[in-house]
């Protein structure tokens, strides 16, 4: 069984093309992404988002001491 949905596929690979064309920007201060890491994870945020199919984020060690 497929771990990623079609939707998720898209999304990240937009996010890829967008990086290497210098486009991609993150969050709100809009600086540029060239992180190839970022540029997967905000695909993957945005296929969140849009309802398709993805795993659950990893909670960061900050988050796990609450």
């Amino acid at each position: 069984m497929a771990r990623y949905s079609k939707k998720a596929q898209d999304k990240v690979e937009r996010a890829m093309r967008e990086r290497k064309s210098g486009t991609l920007k993150s969050g709100r201060a809009g600086k540029k992404v060239t992180s190839r890491k970022q540029a997967i994870a905000i695909g993957l945020s945005e296929a969140r988002r849009a309802g398709g199919k993805v795993p659950p984020a990893k909670r960061s060690a900050s988050s796990k001491k609450k």
